[in-house]
């Protein structure tokens, strides 16, 4: 008979420790941090990276779609 979870074998779940969570959520944080930034604060002219435009052009649309201006 087979078991009601699909699982074939028995092994232990995951479980991580609470200094490991927390390393793993200062990580998404940051992730999170500096996505925000490239879409919807790098503005191409006034850009930390200097006057490229092509961080701009590449997240243009998501930008709109997510409602930021940047005309």
């Amino acid at each position: 008979m087979t078991s009601m979870s699909g699982r074939s074998g028995s092994s232990p779940p995951l479980v991580a420790t609470g200094s490991r969570a927390m390393y793993w959520m200062a990580g998404a944080v940051i992730l999170a941090l500096v996505l925000y930034y490239f879409i919807g604060v790098d503005q191409g002219a006034t850009s930390v990276f200097g006057h490229n435009l092509m961080i701009h052009e590449f997240v243009h649309d998501s930008r709109h779609f997510l409602g930021f201006p940047c005309h």
